[in-house]
């Protein structure tokens, strides 16, 4: 088997009626919200608190909308989740059979080889459905292997726990702000190191911003201490409501 092109297009035939099944059963479509969780590889497709569904999912890969690339879950060190290594088996599969697509870590590509991937994926790791997420830089293409409880699920428990309960957005990862950014601002936008929505963090790394005048201030204390830190403020806001300040705000004051 050496004909890749018929083969990925007999793959997508194959899934679309798959696909549509499970988005009829699952109503998919009409969730407006996402989040996901690498530790843990859950993905949340909620309206509000009351209406949510929660997916296991496997992450098969990303592609780059600036630099037109994709690359491979195998390949990406930077992704949290371990069961990555699930993608070694379509990597060994396209080995076997000369697929170079399924056995090069990154290569320039288009969002449609990201759509064929999760076909041949669903085949090959026995996924229920696909989902892509839809970021400002890059767009993460996931298999889900199954439907969670979340009454009865310890580890969605676990990220309720360590996620941010916002009124407007839900369920977030945490962010920190100075008291002087809000969303109807230009005060400037700070920032610990750049940052894009969904990005993956380390685990030691928060995102956290703050204004024109915080950082003047942080300059003229010689760094965060007791001083800027009183004169800043930093307030707890959820992952969604950093990034609308961050739109409101990154045009400069001065």
């Amino acid at each position: 088997m050496n004909d890749y092109k018929n083969f990925a297009q007999s793959e997508l035939d194959r899934l679309i009626p798959i696909q549509n099944r499970f988005k009829e059963e699952f109503d998919i479509d009409s969730y407006a919200n996402w989040f996901y969780d690498g530790e843990s590889a859950i993905l949340r497709l909620y309206n509000s608190d009351d209406d949510e569904i929660f997916f296991k999912y496997i992450p098969i890969g990303t592609f780059s909308l600036s630099q037109k690339t994709w690359m491979w879950s195998w390949f990406n060190n930077y992704l949290n989740e371990k069961n990555k290594i699930e993608t070694l088996k379509i990597k060994q599969f396209g080995e076997e059979n000369q697929f170079e697509k399924l056995t090069t870590g990154t290569f320039t590509s288009d969002e449609f080889d990201g759509w064929e991937f999760l076909a041949i994926s669903q085949k090959l790791l026995a996924g229920i459905g696909v989902y892509k997420i839809n970021g400002d830089n890059l767009e993460h293409f996931l298999l889900l292997t199954e439907l969670i409880n979340p009454d009865s699920n310890q580890e969605i428990r676990k990220l309720k726990q360590k996620t941010v309960d916002c009124g407007n957005h839900g369920f977030k990862r945490p962010a920190f702000v100075c008291q002087h950014l809000e969303l109807d601002s230009k005060k400037g936008f700070e920032e610990s190191f750049e940052t894009f929505p969904g990005m993956d963090l380390e685990d030691d790394d928060d995102f956290s911003a703050w204004c024109d005048e915080c950082e003047r201030k942080r300059i003229e204390c010689d760094g965060w201490n007791d001083k800027s830190e009183e004169f800043a403020k930093i307030k707890l806001v959820c992952e969604d409501c950093y990034f609308e300040m961050k739109k409101s705000n990154q045009n400069k004051s001065y």
